[in-house]
C-alpha cells in the first residue's frame, strides 16, 4: 500500500558525529488523519496508553547533549506498536491498560498488515539505514532506545526512577545500572518495570541480531514531566551513560543471539562455531575459482581480499602481526598473485561499470 505522508518517523539532529543512536519508539500521541482517532476521545490520546510521556523531548535532548543522531516514531504506539515484531499479535494493540481501542478492536489481518507496511516497516528501514551507514563509515554505533513507564500500576506505585532493560548482551546495560546506583537516593532497576527479553522487539532486532552494543532505558514519567524538574533528571542520567560508555570501552560488533529451543551455548562454543563457519566457507570459496572477486563485490560488497584484510585486522587486535598478502593467502589457499594468474578473468565492461557505481555509492553514503 502506498506510505501516507508524512513519514512515519523523524530523525533529529540528523548531522550528529557521536557513535551513539538514539531510538524512541513511543514518541507521540498522534493519530493519522485517515484513522479518525481510532475512534478514541481527545482526552484517551493525551495518556500513557498512547504514548511514552516524556519520551521524545528526553530523546531530542540527549541526542543534542551527545551530538547523536535520534530516529523517533512519530505516530501513537496505538496505531502500531514499533517496539513490537511483525509476528506479535499485540503490535496493533485491541486492548490497552483495560481500555478497548475501537479502531483496532475489529482490524483484521489485511488491516494490521497495511498498518505494518505504512508505519512500521518504513521506521525500522529508517533505522537499519542510519546503522548501516555508520558501519560504512568504520564505526559501530550504540543503540540506546528512551522510554518511560507511570508512576503508579494496578494501584500499586513504582519505586524505580530508571529502568535498564537488557537481554542477551549486558556491555553497556550493566555499565550503566552500576553508575546509576552509584547516585545518592536513585534507585535503578535491573530489567524493572518490565523485562528486556522479547524477541523480536527493537532493539533485539537491530542490536541483538547485529551485534551492536544497545540498551533500553526506561524513565519514570512524574521525574521529567516538568521542565522545572525534568532538567536534573536528564542531567543525572547523561552522567551515568557517559560513565557507562567508558567503562564498556570501544564498540565492537558482538553476536549474543541465543539458540531457539531452550539451548544455550558459552562463548567458547559459540566461538568454536563461528571460526567453523568461517572455515567452510573458506573452503568453499577455494573450490569456486568460477566466481570472480569483481563479482562478489558487485553483489555483495565484500570479495576474498576483504576476508583476509579482516582475518589480519582480527590478528592485529590479538598482537599478532600479518601481511597483507599472508591473510589473503588463507582465503586464497595459494599467495594472490598466483591465483590471480590462475583464475582471474578480465573484467567486462558491463562488470567494471557496476563496480564504478557501487564504489561511487559508497563514497556518497
Amino acid at each position: 500500500m502506498a506510505l501516507p505522508a508524512p513519514k512515519p518517523f523523524e530523525i533529529h539532529n540528523s548531522a550528529g558525529r557521536g557513535e551513539m543512536l538514539f531510538l524512541c519508539d513511543h514518541a507521540s500521541s498522534a493519530i493519522p488523519a485517515e484513522l479518525a482517532q481510532l475512534g478514541l476521545p481527545a482526552d484517551e490520546l493525551n495518556t500513557h496508553i498512547a504514548r511514552d510521556i516524556g519520551a521524545a523531548e528526553l530523546a531530542r535532548w540527549l541526542a543534542g547533549e551527545f551530538d547523536c543522531m535520534a530516529i523517533l516514531g512519530l505516530w501513537s504506539r496505538l496505531v502500531v506498536d514499533l517496539n513490537r515484531g511483525e509476528d506479535d499479535p499485540t503490535i496493533v494493540a485491541k486492548l490497552s491498560d483495560r481500555r478497548i481501542i475501537p479502531g483496532n478492536a475489529s482490524l483484521d489481518a489485511g488491516g494490521v498488515r497495511a498498518r505494518i507496511e505504512n508505519y512500521h516497516t518504513p521506521y525500522h528501514r529508517c533505522i537499519a539505514a542510519a546503522i548501516d551507514a555508520a558501519l560504512e563509515r568504520g564505526t559501530v554505533p550504540v543503540l540506546v532506545s528512551i522510554h518511560s513507564f507511570t508512576p503508579l500500576w494496578r494501584g500499586q506505585r513504582r519505586p524505580w526512577h530508571f529502568g535498564v532493560l537488557w537481554d542477551r548482551d549486558g556491555r553497556l546495560a550493566q555499565p550503566l545500572l552500576a553508575e546509576l546506583r552509584k547516585i545518592k537516593d536513585v534507585v535503578a532497576g535491573d530489567n524493572e518495570p518490565y523485562s528486556g527479553s522479547l524477541e523480536n522487539d527493537c532493539l533485539y532486532r537491530h542490536g541483538t541480531m547485529r551485534g551492536i552494543p544497545h540498551v533500553l532505558i526506561e524513565v519514570r514519567q512524574d521525574l521529567i514531566i516538568e521542565e522545572q524538574d525534568r532538567t536534573r533528571w536528564w542531567r543525572l542520567l547523561a552522567h551515568a551513560l557517559r560513565g557507562a560508555l567508558q567503562a564498556m570501552g570501544p564498540p565492537t560488533i558482538l553476536l549474543k543471539r541465543g539458540i531457539s529451543g531452550g539451548n544455550t551455548m558459552d562463548e567458547k562454543t559459540r566461538t568454536e562455531l563461528e571460526a567453523a563457519a568461517f572455515r567452510r566457507l573458506v573452503a568453499h570459496l577455494r573450490k569456486r575459482t568460477d566466481v570472480q572477486n569483481i563479482d562478489m563485490m558487485n553483489l555483495a560488497g565484500f570479495c576474498r581480499n576483504c576476508l583476509g584484510d579482516w582475518y589480519r585486522e582480527a590478528a592485529a587486535e590479538k598482537g599478532i602481526t600479518l601481511e597483507k598478502d599472508q591473510a589473503r593467502e588463507i582465503v586464497y589457499g595459494m599467495p594472490p598473485a598466483e591465483w590471480k594468474k590462475r583464475y582471474q578473468k578480465e573484467a567486462s565492461a558491463e562488470q567494471q561499470a557496476e563496480f564504478a557505481k557501487s564504489s561511487q555509492a559508497k563514497t556518497h553514503s
